[in-house]
């Protein structure tokens, strides 16, 4: 529950800022309530402007792997800004970042830093239209990939939960260019391919989705799209704005032993700052200005504070190697949840990949948008302010992603635990 602080702040931004917030989902429509202000966070712990202590889960939406604060990043990034904040010109720091990349996600021969994960899935699609000489795009149900006008059709994240899956304001011609179909159907995307034979410059999609909510790729799912673009001459683009360096060092493509002809970065990349990044193919990225007709630019894209603070937070990363660790956590509260929900007879459904998972509200399998549409989004609501109340601080929507840090510690998840049993409880009273 929102202290006097943040009910009196959250008054004020409703005079000078849309809806209060500067990101729909902070607004709190889907869980009720009023949003919590924070002001500072440390570790795993944020603290609200009341003074309220919170574990945090949320992780600000999935960059702070290594927690808030983290020492060795803040200091990198002070040094940066020590330095100066942006010079409209290029640094040393965007090369090492870029080559960091490159080491971890062999895919990305070249790439090109941005400031928003938006803007980054916007060049890529824009840089395989180029390439392949085509306009339309196959993108998957409950995939969000920036708020890119195109690409804002059945999108999950946000627009599922203030239940606009496609957003007013887009010209119809532009949604026209982009062919849904559901997530872990490769039976369906072979069938666009089909009835657009020629037409299709790329399949873009979260290899595995966070934005609806935490969906594993069915077996063989991913391959069969590498196999189906290759085979039409469309290039396959891997969002990993969120999965990239989440589980592991080098992205899901790694994992899954696919390789995209193009991916795109956000979030850890960028340490917590505003960054991201896309690459591939050196055939395609050269098609990109100054090399070629593509055009694609930014005054702040490689922004060197951003980029000092990416680069420590890999650094880090490929040093610690935190992924297993986070894994066998992740699984055993997930495995907690299910069994304690089990016992109370509330229906639910956890899916976890790596440190990240959701707690869907269904007795349903989640495989895919339609099925995530099921869980009961009144349910979390309450779910999540029970929790709230706690000290316990949930993604504020039932359709997203839930993270572990390397910050969160063996009482960290105890504690949790104990809070998200109790939540289940008050469910099931």
């Amino acid at each position: 529950m929102a202290g006097v602080d943040s009910r009196r702040l959250f008054q004020r931004a409703q005079r000078a800022l849309v809806g209060g917030v500067n990101s729909p989902v902070r607004a709190f429509k889907s869980v009720g309530g009023t949003p919590v202000f924070m002001r500072q966070g440390r570790g795993a712990r944020m603290q609200d402007v009341d003074g309220r202590l919170y574990l945090d889960f949320c992780a600000s939406w999935g960059p702070l792997i290594l927690g808030h604060a983290r020492r060795e990043v803040v200091a990198a990034s002070r040094r940066a800004l020590e330095r100066g904040s942006t010079f409209g010109a290029a640094t040393e720091g965007e090369i090492e970042l870029a080559e960091a990349i490159q080491d971890a996600v062999p895919s990305m021969q070249l790439v090109r830093l941005t400031s928003s994960g938006t803007e980054a899935d916007m060049s890529a699609v824009r840089a395989a239209r180029a390439f392949t000489g085509r306009e339309l795009v196959i993108k998957f149900a409950g995939c969000y990939h920036g708020h890119v006008d195109s690409l804002l059709v059945a999108a999950g994240s946000g627009a599922t939960t203030l239940g606009i899956p496609d957003s007013a304001g887009v010209p119809e011609a532009w949604a026209k260019t982009t062919i849904t179909v559901p997530y872990n159907d490769a039976d369906a995307a072979a069938a666009a391919f089909r009835k657009w034979r020629g037409r299709v410059a790329a399949v873009i999609v979260e290899p595995v989705a966070a934005n609806m909510g935490v969906v594993l790729p069915q077996p063989g799912f991913l391959k069969a799209l590498r196999r189906l673009s290759a085979r039409h001459g469309a290039l396959l683009i891997f969002d990993e704005v969120i999965t990239g360096f989440r589980l592991c060092y080098g992205g899901y493509q790694k994992l899954c032993g696919v390789r995209p002809d193009l991916t795109v970065l956000g979030k850890i990349v960028g340490g917590g700052l505003p960054l991201a990044a896309y690459g591939g193919r050196r055939d395609v990225m050269r098609l990109v200005a100054p090399l070629g007709p593509v055009y694609q630019a930014g005054t702040l894209s490689g922004n060197p504070v951003a980029v000092a603070a990416g680069l420590e937070t890999l650094r880090l990363l490929k040093r610690l190697q935190p992924y297993a660790a986070l894994e066998r956590r992740t699984a055993a509260l997930a495995a907690g949840v299910r069994g304690d929900a089990a016992l109370l007879g509330v229906p639910v459904t956890v899916n976890a990949a790596g440190s990240m998972f959701t707690i869907f509200f269904t007795g349903h399998p989640v495989t895919d948008y339609a099925s995530a549409k099921l869980a009961d989004a009144g349910r979390y609501g309450r779910f999540f302010q029970s929790l709230l109340e706690q000290g316990i601080y949930f993604p504020p929507a039932q359709w997203e992603a839930a993270f572990l840090s390397a910050a969160h510690g063996g009482a960290d998840l105890a504690w949790a635990r104990k809070a998200i049993g109790q939540a289940l409880r008050s469910l099931a009273d």
